[in-house]
């Protein structure tokens, strides 16, 4: 992630990774970064629903809303 000179550089060097995204309401999704937008929706790829760090279930694709989420982290 060095050398991201703007955070939507940031996103860009993840796309197609791993990455973990954790919402306002506590709820955590790891998933592929396939696409976000300038408002921070992203679109994950083999979504998994992760609360303490288990697996409580596959979703597979998913759209998350950019003003709901706090973190997006590589993994």
């Amino acid at each position: 992630m060095e050398g991201a000179a703007r955070p939507l550089d940031a996103l860009n060097a993840a796309r197609n990774k791993r990455v973990l995204v954790e919402l306002k309401n506590n709820k955590q999704f790891v998933g592929k970064l396939k696409a976000f937008d300038i408002h921070v929706n992203v679109v994950l790829e083999e979504a998994e629903e992760r609360e303490n760090g288990e697996t409580t279930r596959k979703l597979g694709s998913v759209f998350i809303r950019g003003d709901t989420i706090i973190i997006i982290s590589p993994q």
